[in-house]
Formats: C-alpha cells, sequence, structure tokens
C-alpha cells in the first residue's frame, strides 16, 4: 500500500505531469517514485513505538542525518526518511532495511531531498557480499549487495506503485496472486553476471578514486574524496560525470573473453613508448576515446565472436597497431574496428569508420533468426533474456498464425522484434529515427529470408497528418519506445487509428505508467477519450543488479 505521503505527492504531481514537455518530466516521475515506498513495518509489541512524526521538520543542505531506508525507487536510489519524519531523502546506494548515516546534497523545490549515503549503520535485511570490488563506485550495478530475489521483488514493486498511482489503475487488479489480475509475477534472469553483449568503457586522462570517508572523534563525518589521482584511466564514467573515469581492470557483466580483451587494453595501451594518450574532454586533445567490446555467436558452431572498436578522435591505425596484434592473440576476436570521431562530444559513433582486423561484423541468433551486428548497431545488451523477451512480446501480440495480420512496429530499431513476428503476420511495418538502425533491419531482413517487412526512417516525435495513409490500418501495433516514452502526437494518432491490439513494450515504468493512462483513460485537457482496456502487464528483468525494469504491457480495444 502507498503511504498517505505518497497518494498526496502523485495527486499533487498529477497535473503538473500532463503540462510539462516530456524532457522535464524526469525530475516529477523521480519525485512520485519516491513518495511510492512501501510503509514500514509496523512495531511489535516488544519493541517501543516511535517518535511522532517533527511537523515541518524540513532537513538543510549538508546537513549531515541517520537514515532508514524504506524502499527503491525508480533509477535504484533508496527511499530514506529520518525516524519520526514524513520527508523523504533519495539516496544512491541506500537499500531496503538499511540504517544509514548520511549528507543531505540536494533540496528538490521543498518536495525531496536527494542525499549521499557516508556509511553503514546497520545492514540491509538481504545483504550479500557484492563480488565486484568496484560495486558501490561505478555505478554501472549498485544492487550487487541486494540479494536477487530481493531486487527482483522490489522492482516488481515499483512497477506495481507506478500503475497505480501513476497510471491509475485499480490496485485490486495489480495483485500477482489472482488469476485474471492484470500485473504478473516479475521473470527472473537466469545468468546475473556475464550476461551483457555490449561494454564501452572511456579513456580518461586522470583517475577517479574510490570515494573513502572517515568519522572524526567529535561524531562529525568528514568527506575525504580523492576525486583524481595521478595516471590515465580506461574504465566507467563515475556516476554523474561525464569527464571522470573510474578505471577498471575487469567487469563482471561483460563475457569472459571481452574480459580477457580488456585486460590486454590495459597491459598495453599504458606503456609510454607508444605514445598512446587518452582524449581530454576540456581541452579536446588526445588520441584515444572509447574502446568498446562486443560479443556474438558463431552461427555455425555457436562459439563465442568478440568485436573490439576503438573510437579515435582522428585516423592513426599506426599508433593502434601494437594494441591489435596483442588483442588478436585472444582466439575469440574475430573483428577489430576503428570508429573516427572528430567531434568534441562524447559519443562513440563515428564519421568514419575502418576495419583494422578481420570483418566488420558479427552475428548472434535471436529466436531462430540471424543478426548481423556492426560496431554501431543497435541490438539487444542480454542476448538470451532478450530471447525470453521476445517469446513473451509474441505470445502477448495474439497472431492468428494464418498470415492475416498487418503488425506496425513502432521505434522498431534494427527490426527485431517485427522480424520474429514477419513469418506469422501478412505484413510488417516498422519505423525508426534512426538512418543506420533502419538499414541494419533491411539487412537482417534479406539475411533472413523475410519479404514481408518494410522498415522506413522517420522521427515519430513528429508524426503529421499524413502518417498512416502509406500502410494498411494495422490489426497490431508493437511499440517499443526509448525512455521518455512516447510523444502526445503519437497517443493522439493511436487513439484515432483504433488498432485492436497494441503491445507496448517499455523500459521505463514511470513513463509507461504515464502512457498507459492516456491510452485506458484519455487525457482531459486535449480532449482526447481513452479506448483501450489494459489486459497484462509482465515485468522482465533484462538487467539483475541494475534499476532497470523491461514491461510487456497488452492494450485492447474497448
Amino acid at each position: 500500500m502507498a503511504t498517505a505521503a505518497a497518494a498526496a505527492a502523485a495527486a499533487a504531481f498529477s497535473p503538473l505531469r500532463r503540462r510539462l514537455p516530456l524532457h522535464h518530466r524526469g525530475r516529477r516521475l523521480l519525485a512520485v517514485a519516491a513518495a511510492l515506498s512501501p510503509e514500514p513495518p509496523a512495531p511489535t509489541p516488544t519493541t517501543s513505538p516511535p517518535p511522532p512524526p517533527r511537523k515541518g521538520y524540513f532537513p538543510k543542505r549538508n546537513e549531515v542525518l541517520e537514515l532508514t531506508c524504506e524502499g527503491l525507487a525508480f533509477k535504484g536510489k533508496g527511499v530514506c526518511r529520518v525516524d519520526g519524519s514524513t520527508f523523504v531523502l533519495l539516496c544512491d546506494g541506500a537499500l531496503p532495511g538499511e540504517r544509514l548515516l548520511a549528507r543531505v546534497r540536494r533540496i528538490r523545490r521543498g518536495a525531496f531531498a536527494e542525499a549521499a549515503k557516508l556509511r553503514t549503520l546497520e545492514p540491509h535485511r538481504d545483504a550479500v557480499d557484492a563480488p565486484c570490488p568496484l560495486a558501490a563506485d561505478c555505478g554501472g550495478c549498485k544492487a550487487q549487495s541486494l540479494a536477487y530475489a530481493a531486487q527482483i521483488r522490489h522492482k516488481h514493486l515499483q512497477v506495481r506503485e507506478l500503475l497505480v498511482n501513476f497510471g491509475k489503475f485499480d490496485p485490486r487488479k495489480m495483485e500477482s496472486s489472482e488469476p485474471d489480475a492484470i500485473l504478473k509475477p516479475i521473470v527472473p534472469c537466469d545468468e546475473i553476471f556475464r550476461y551483457r553483449n555490449k561494454m564501452e568503457f572511456s579513456f580518461g586522462t586522470k583517475r577517479w578514486m574510490q570515494r573513502e570517508w572517515k568519522e572524526e572523534k567529535d561524531d562529525e563525518v568528514v568527506k575525504e574524496e580523492k576525486v583524481e589521482g595521478d595516471g590515465y584511466s580506461l574504465g566507467l564514467h563515475a556516476p554523474g560525470f561525464f569527464d571522470k573515469v573510474l578505471h577498471v581492470e575487469k567487469c563482471l557483466l561483460q563475457s569472459e573473453p571481452a574480459d580477457k580483451v580488456l585486460a590486454i587494453v590495459q597491459e598495453t595501451w599504458l606503456d609510454p613508448a607508444l605514445g598512446l594518450t587518452p582524449y581530454d574532454v576540456h581541452k579536446h586533445v588526445g588520441f584515444l576515446k572509447h574502446l568498446m567490446i562486443r560479443t556474438g555467436r558463431n552461427i555455425t558452431t555457436g562459439a563465442p565472436e568478440v568485436m573490439v572498436n576503438f573510437v579515435t578522435s582522428c585516423y592513426k591505425p599506426e599508433l593502434l597497431e601494437p594494441l591489435v596484434n596483442n588483442i588478436t592473440k585472444i582466439p575469440e576476436v574475430v573483428s577489430i574496428m576503428n570508429n573516427v570521431n572528430t567531434s568534441v562530444g562524447n559519443t562513440s559513433v563515428g564519421e568514419e569508420e575502418y576495419t583494422l582486423y578481420g570483418k566488420p561484423t558479427i552475428t548472434e541468433m535471436l529466436r531462430g533468426l540471424t543478426f548481423q551486428i556492426s560496431a554501431n548497431s543497435f541490438f539487444q545488451t542480454n542476448t538470451k533474456q532478450a530471447d525470453v523477451l521476445y517469446k513473451l512480446i509474441g505470445e502477448s501480440a495474439g497472431l492468428k498464425g494464418d498470415g492475416s495480420e498487418i503488425i506496425l512496429d513502432l521505434f522498431c530499431g534494427t527490426g527485431t522484434i517485427g522480424l520474429t513476428l514477419a513469418r506469422r503476420a501478412k505484413h510488417v511495418y516498422g519505423y525508426e529515427v534512426v538512418p543506420e538502425a533502419i538499414s541494419d533491419a533491411q539487412k537482417n531482413a534479406k539475411l533472413n529470408g523475410i519479404s514481408n517487412a518494410t522498415f522506413v526512417q522517420g522521427d515519430l516525435n513528429k508524426i503529421n497528418e499524413t502518417f498512416g495513409k502509406e500502410f494498411p490500418k494495422p490489426d497490431i501495433i508493437i511499440s517499443d519506445p526509448n525512455r521518455p516514452g512516447m510523444h502526445m502526437k503519437l497517443i493522439k494518432w493511436l487513439l484515432e487509428v483504433k488498432a485492436p491490439r497494441i503491445v507496448y513494450v517499455s523500459c521505463n515504468p514511470a513513463t509507461c505508467a504515464r502512457d498507459l493512462d492516456y491510452l485506458c483513460h484519455g487525457v482531459e485537457e486535449k480532449d482526447l477519450k481513452g479506448c483501450y482496456e489494459l489486459k497484462t502487464v509482465i515485468p522482465v528483468d533484462m538487467f539483475p543488479h541494475t534499476p532497470h525494469i523491461e514491461c510487456i504491457c497488452v492494450l485492447e480495444l474497448c
């Protein structure tokens, strides 16, 4: 059950979210999600009752507080409170049941505050030892110290609370124990390490060191943080910083062959004799920008295939030659690419691409189809769980199987979802804004002998009255938007075209709940009436130890 504070927060933010443009809603969503923490357990008869809430309590910036974490908000931040207070503080690294010391960093317009964890006073109830020593610092998989069963339990709870409080759906229909419940049990991931097929590391001019905290005799907590150290770095960006890199020797999320590549690069590139320099994002000088490692499978043998992509500021293959010579000693490496990006931005996509070794693509299998993956292709980063996800999408689409139905695949990327459904459909029409993704989708269709799929490049956030004229009315619409969700123009078009079924695939349950609300309940201020009924929501954990949640939502025309 949501707290009274949660309900009040949801109500307070509800009208605001409808007026704000999409790119401003993240803060509102975070505030709403923060308010949706579960009620703390009632005290047992053997414990003394907590002190009454301090009315009017309001934390001050830089104040050090003793907090209790009650739950997880979306994005994995701990929802914390001072004992006896109802004021919400969001704290990175705090986990449910943990008592901790934290320093208030930001006050968000009086609605909630953000705090930095200093140290643990009492561990959380589902504590485990994080196998990665950098888990608390890199921010990539911050929930490693939370038992996996507890991770998925809290993810399921987040989806439920957002659907109820943000999507305005009946909480009685969200109980997974009921056979006709809308919200189904979360689908866990069988492999919770070594599941990523792509990792991107950055080169930095100075190393971001691990944070250290010291408690003085007067109980005042003083921060001793070595933010930068001598020496170049190769690793992951420190949370919240575009210009600071935490040095990483190995990563438990990527494949073992990819870890071998990372180790060899780390051993080689720091040799002063090679003259390799990392790119300085402030001075805009230096050579090495990013190291991307992708893992696929040989479709004949099933053996791993590894692609290594160096992103550099200019084309100087002679500088990369020592790295190439050492990396090619790893038998799984079949491709080494060089993307040249001369811009001052932080993107890993180059204006020019060169093959330094082997072939320009690797392959992967998904739902019986073969996909060629280039250095800049989009592909689901957890292949095995993507197979589970796409199987559930296929079941949710409810195709008759007689080849009579038209499928519209919105935000189709490289066509993976649409192509897995094409052989049971009359025709698939896919739309995507990224031209390179459309090119890959067309190649993948040809590679698999699929001729009843058409892929079109177009921005679904900028559709006009002509959209939909170039294809028949769809029987099934698949929508897989990125984190901001669907634009109001697209929502309006969906409510006008009235396809019998929509399968909404979401990577952000907050914007998903908002869009489901629009489609089912309408948008009063836009004079739009909802015309869909939400039938099922299936949460799928694609990325263990991270706050990310995927959801498959089925809507049927009323």
